[in-house]
């Protein structure tokens, strides 16, 4: 066990946790055939069988499984030496991963990012963009916008705000289908629907909107394709005002429904808070979400 190489031991916990050479090959930016060959190379190191090929998954042997524990710790352990290495760097330049979902990350954050880089031209920032939560204690993300307030006691999250969003539809759809205003105006028209397994019927029926599956047009749970479908003309469909007012051709409907509001947080791991790139590139944030996104400030 003298010399163990981290690259293969980081295949093995993902190979474990994946359940999958491509899948895990893909988690750590490696081809499949590269991966295979450090799960074979850490066998072949320790002297042990880990897994056994089932059809397409990599099930763990016993011994995988006696071992995985001691691995997770030793993944934790570097982990936690590369979060207090980055929280020490005082270099204000390098790469600050940000996640936030597909519509914050596809219009709010590019004049963000933009500003940032004339203000500071050596940091880069790598926009992820996913509507799951990213894992910050794993390091899939530096800084994460979410809509709620994490509960890790290792996070720290900074309430920004509170975001406004209101239903929409294209000029084109209004020219067609009227202006409707109320509740009841709204199951008489077609709107753009989320998904096909009801969460966002059920969510609009929660907000007063008795509609059913018959009002819903199209679907996609593809919030920038969702708001696309709405300027195109398909449907009614809800979008944060602050995205709304900057994109021509749609009009607000549905004007006696109550707004939907929800939270904005900044989150980070309390390491990368020391580090001075991810404390600028923080603080950018903080400031361009609360101005351009125009929220009610808390």
């Amino acid at each position: 066990m003298d010399n163990l190489d981290w690259n293969q031991l980081k295949a093995f916990l993902e190979t474990a946790e994946t359940g999958s050479l491509s899948a895990a090959a893909r988690k750590l930016g490696l081809t499949q055939p590269t991966l295979s060959r450090q799960v074979a190379a850490i066998e072949q190191h320790m002297g042990v069988t880990l897994f056994e090929r089932v059809g397409k998954a990599m099930v763990l042997t016993p011994t995988g499984l006696d071992l995985l524990e001691h691995a997770r710790a030793m993944g934790a352990a570097a982990e936690a030496l590369g979060l207090a290495a980055t929280g020490r760097s005082e270099a204000v330049g390098g790469v600050v991963s940000v996640s936030a979902t597909d519509a914050v990350a596809a219009y709010l954050l590019p004049p963000i990012v933009q500003r940032l880089r004339d203000q500071e031209p050596g940091i880069a920032v790598e926009v992820v963009s996913s509507n799951a939560l990213s894992d910050l204690l794993r390091r899939e993300a530096d800084i994460a916008i979410r809509h709620v307030k994490p509960e890790q006691p290792d996070l720290i999250a900074r309430l920004i705000g509170e975001a406004t969003a209101h239903f929409y539809a294209s000029e084109g759809w209004v020219k067609i289908h009227g202006h409707p205003r109320t509740a009841q105006d709204a199951t008489q028209v077609p709107f753009v629907g989320s998904d096909r397994a009801g969460r966002y019927l059920e969510y609009l029926r929660q907000y007063g909107l008795h509609l059913s599956e018959d009002n819903f047009s199209c679907y996609s749970d593809h919030t920038v394709a969702h708001w696309a479908l709405v300027c195109q003309g398909m449907g009614i469909g809800a979008m944060m005002e602050s995205i709304a007012r900057h994109t021509p051709g749609v009009v607000r409907v549905l004007d006696d429904v109550p707004p939907v509001r929800f939270p904005i947080w900044l989150v980070s791991h309390r390491e990368l808070r020391t580090s001075r790139r991810i404390r600028v590139v923080f603080e950018a944030l903080a400031e361009g979400l609360s101005n351009g996104a125009s929220l009610d400030k808390h």
